[in-house]
């Protein structure tokens, strides 16, 4: 029979190596690099993150972390910050199965611990993949959505075994950490419903944290609890149910995050083929008022996760109007576009914009779930005041592993967010830095480059 999970993961952690990795997965990675640190430079005039770092510059770490924006802390509260930015505008990378998740929120952690241990380039690039590999893996085996559990759950998990690996700690230490962040950092789906808060942003980057957190107790030797996965009182038995792990990426096994999505446009996942059919349409409708209704055919996980609660037609921030498959429809139609600034609160409570969004209906179609989550297919009708109706369908929108991102499409959406910030120069020094990641010595100097 074979071992305990936590064990067999730790074992794969503990193996897997920078040689092990086919070159197409080496450039996956430098590709979610270059788009993680984007989106964190995106949201670095975030409330959120002003505060998390006010709370962060009070603490020391010995040795520290550096801080995305300047500023130094622990390792905990780098990947606290960090990871708060790269998730803060819904804009990072996503996966889509049993459970959905955003994987690159574990590169924080990867960045903190890496720069803590003294890791390189290709250190921080295998456990970037390994992150990948569990957090994906674990999201195709159970669902923690369905039983009312969010999906940084998982991400304690694959961030403590990340951590694990850039400590070099062996297997039996790897295991105690699984079990240590297993055990205390179970999220409940609140965060996701109704009208979301700032906390929304934070999630993961605060399941992160723990997850470094019990790698830094493991390495010291403090032991956890287990078996984690399949004990009377664990993973399986109180959150998910029984599963099984499909095999873990190498000896001709394909790598998880080669199989995860770009996001083309600054929203929750399932509306990026709703954004992209509206946009489609506006040029057919034309003047916003001349749309008598807009109807929106889609599936269960859209609906459960983006367009049944009221707060959807009504956002009052901006997490709830990046998580409403009304709004970020109607904005696409209405504005010919999606980007930050459609979350800004004035566009966001405009009421010609909100008469337009009241006129959004939301349909479940059991065919089109059937389609997911291969495909993330939703149809947008329009109907016009002159009774004419314009339909466009798009289940693989741009960035989809189906229909991915080019480099220069990614660099382009780097710079797009990076050099208002930093200007040209930085940006390209950044992109060239990453690009070559494998030959860095240290993770801090790629980090405090945007200081």
């Amino acid at each position: 029979m074979p071992g305990p999970l936590a064990n067999r993961l730790a074992e794969y952690a503990g193996q897997l190596r920078f040689e092990d990795l086919p070159a197409p997965v080496v450039r996956e990675s430098k590709r979610r690099f270059i788009d993680s640190f984007a989106t964190a430079v995106g949201a670095m005039d975030a409330e959120a993150y002003a505060i998390a770092k006010r709370c962060a510059l009070r603490v020391q770490g010995q040795p520290g972390a550096s801080l995305l924006g300047g500023g130094g802390s622990s390792a905990e509260w780098a990947t606290f910050v960090n990871g708060l930015l790269i998730r803060y505008l819904d804009y990072n990378d996503t996966y889509l199965s049993l459970e959905p998740a955003h994987p690159s929120d574990n590169l924080a952690a990867v960045l903190a611990v890496g720069e803590t241990a003294g890791a390189g380039g290709r250190d921080l690039i295998t456990a970037a993949v390994l992150a990948y590999e569990i957090q994906c893996r674990l999201c195709d085996a159970a669902s923690l959505r369905k039983h009312g559990w969010d999906h940084v759950v998982y991400g304690a998990l694959s961030s403590a075994v990340a951590a694990c690996k850039l400590l070099r700690l062996d297997a039996t230490r790897t295991a105690h950490a699984i079990g240590m962040a297993g055990v205390a950092n179970i999220a409940t789906r609140q965060t996701r419903a109704g009208e979301l808060s700032m906390w929304k942003g934070c999630a993961f980057a605060n399941a992160a944290r723990n997850g470094v957190f019990a790698a830094l107790l493991a390495a010291e030797g403090l032991t956890g609890p287990a078996p984690i996965f399949e004990g009377e009182l664990g993973i399986m038995k109180l959150l998910t149910g029984p599963f099984e792990l499909a095999s873990l990426g190498g000896k001709g096994q394909p790598f998880m995050i080669t199989q995860t999505y770009i996001k083309f446009w600054p929203a929750e996942y399932h509306s990026q083929s709703a954004i992209d059919a509206a946009l489609q349409l506006r040029a057919k409708v034309g003047d916003v008022r001349n749309v008598k209704s807009i109807d929106i055919h889609t599936f269960d996980a859209a609906v459960e996760i983006i367009g049944k609660d009221p707060e959807k037609w009504r956002p009052k921030t901006r997490e709830t109007a990046d998580h409403s498959l009304p709004y970020c429809t109607a904005v696409a139609l209405a504005d010919g576009d999606v980007t930050l600034a459609q979350f800004d609160p004035k566009r966001f409570a405009d009421p010609e914009l909100l008469e337009l969004v009241a006129k959004v209906k939301v349909h479940r179609e059991a065919a089109l779930s059937k389609r997911y989550p291969e495909g993330i297919p939703n149809r947008i009708t329009v109907t016009l005041n002159d009774g004419r109706q314009l339909v466009r369908e798009v289940e693989f929108p741009r960035g989809h592993a189906r229909n991915p991102m080019t480099d220069a499409e990614v660099e382009h959406k780097f710079r797009t967010l990076v050099e208002p910030r930093y200007g040209k120069e930085l940006a390209s020094q950044v992109l060239k830095v990453c690009w070559k990641l494998e030959e860095i010595k240290s993770a801090g100097e790629l980090v405090r480059l945007l200081d």
